[in-house]
């Protein structure tokens, strides 16, 4: 029995990884993931607060402490299974959420000096890869069926989030995805060196034996309508489409060859295969050097690719300081690691092209930090004088993504506001809409995998008080 003071000299277990140098040339997982050993050792820093703090940090509400007791027991698929109370994707959460400003953020164990918070990211991962990996998956039981028909639009972690919550409560559930594979943002736009697409692909299995259908190929919006749905004997309805409209910069030259937005430049990579070539002959120029411009994790994403995709330079092109960076840390030292090259306090004014059209360079200037503004971040301001060129021949814009306004277009009774997301009951997820719910980036504007996922815990709930409402 590890005693409170012990657990407290336990340093925090680092993960094992590839070597940047390496991993730079390749597409297999950086992170490579804790063995038993590294789990129950990390799992016994846990100090097991009465009321801990880790918890309401989980949009999703998993019983942190309680999975973590049982990898620190050796319970190792007891644990994963814990987990799934709560969330249906634990290897994907396990991997990309931004636990460190969540879950691990208020851990207790963290606040006490010359301490690092539980790894409860590394270990959610550890337990459901063990699951996996030993063929332990059970599927949990289904309740008979409650006569309700439910329509969910997507299949990104908003989408699957809400179907298996609904089919755990017993109604029948339809995904319509647009693409032809399942996981929205999660098979297009998050590279395999974070999150492999067989692991993607175990979590919406997962969701399948639940009883979920998946129709792909299908626009909801072209394809039929949601009128047409609901129409056709679906109850209800969950829109869950995401910010899947990139947005550019407007400046000159975005129109060359060789500038692509960063959808589009992960798109060819990630779900066409790009960096699978020659094997799969997708289209993407593959950069001798490369410039992306933006400091999110899309961003990171995006330029970590190009230099995999043989970018003698990467660089990552941000207008403000990288104590401004949304990106997360871990994305963040993983690409220094890598070799990317930092262009921080630098703002791209146009990009150049030779006399084919396609890019060959981009106009920057030097930018300092002001007052700031209403993110709180200090606004940028150019330093007249200060302009200079780079040469490059690929140009990835990364700077957001808008809702994806085909569903509104579509439906104009559903209402959104200024920015085109959709208006809904915070709580709920309900919208102007009787009968029809919404979740994810489609109501926030770009956000994490987590945050969707716990909208569509929330509407999931709201759907399902609303069934029972019908006669």
């Amino acid at each position: 029995m590890v005693t409170a003071k012990e657990k407290v000299k336990i340093p925090r277990q680092k993960m094992p990884e590839q070597e940047g140098v390496e991993r730079n040339k390749n597409f297999f997982q950086v992170n490579l993931g804790f063995d038993a050993d590294l789990a129950m050792k990390e799992a016994q820093r846990c100090i097991m607060c009465k009321k801990p703090s880790c918890v309401p940090g989980c949009p999703v509400g998993i019983d942190i402490p309680g999975f973590i007791d049982l990898i620190a027991r050796g319970e190792f698929t007891n644990a994963s299974r814990k987990i799934k109370e709560a969330n249906a994707l634990p290897a994907i959460c396990g991997r990309v959420c931004p636990q460190e400003t969540q879950c691990e953020g208020p851990c207790a164990i963290g606040k006490i000096k010359g301490n690092l918070p539980v790894a409860i990211g590394h270990l959610e991962r550890f337990a459901a890869d063990w699951e996996r990996s030993h063929n332990e998956v059970i599927v949990p039981d289904i309740p008979n069926w409650t006569g309700k028909r439910v329509a969910v639009i997507g299949a990104g972690p908003a989408g699957l989030t809400a179907a298996a919550e609904l089919a755990r409560m017993g109604n029948r559930v339809t995904i319509f995805e647009a693409l032809h594979k399942e996981g929205g943002v999660l098979v297009y736009g998050i590279p395999e060196f974070r999150l492999p697409k067989d692991i993607l692909r175990a979590e919406v299995d997962y969701v399948k034996a639940m009883g979920v259908e998946f129709r792909t190929n299908f626009v909801v919006g072209k394809t039929a309508t949601l009128d047409d749905l609901l129409s056709d004997g679906f109850n209800a309805a969950f829109v869950g489409t995401g910010a899947g409209l990139p947005n550019f910069m407007n400046i000159p030259g975005e129109n060359l060859i060789g500038v692509y937005s960063a959808n589009e430049f992960l798109t060819r990579s990630n779900l066409m295969k790009a960096y699978l070539w020659p094997e799969y002959d997708t289209p993407i120029h593959r950069p001798m050097n490369a410039a992306v411009i933006g400091g999110g994790n899309t961003a990171m994403d995006a330029v970590r690719t190009a230099k995999r995709l043989g970018a003698e330079h990467a660089y990552l092109v941000y207008r403000r300081s990288r104590d401004e960076m949304p990106a997360r840390l871990e994305e963040r030292k993983h690409a220094e690691e890598e070799g990317i090259e930092f262009m921080i306090l630098t703002l791209p004014r146009r990009v150049i092209g030779n006399e084919k059209g396609r890019v060959k360079a981009i106009e920057c200037i030097k930018m300092t930090l002001g007052e700031p503004d209403k993110s709180g971040r200090r606004r940028p301001i150019p330093v007249e004088g200060t302009e200079f060129t780079l040469d490059v021949d690929t140009v990835v814009v990364a700077v957001g993504n808008s809702s994806n306004p085909l569903i509104p277009k579509t439906t104009p009774d559903i209402k959104v506001n200024e920015w085109g997301n959709i208006i809904i009951n915070a709580e709920t997820g309900e919208t102007s809409k009787k009968g029809v719910f919404a979740g994810g980036d489609i109501t926030r504007g770009g956000a994490t995998v987590i945050l969707a996922m716990g909208d569509g815990k929330a509407s999931a709930s709201g759907i399902h008080r609303y069934l029972q409402s019908l006669k």
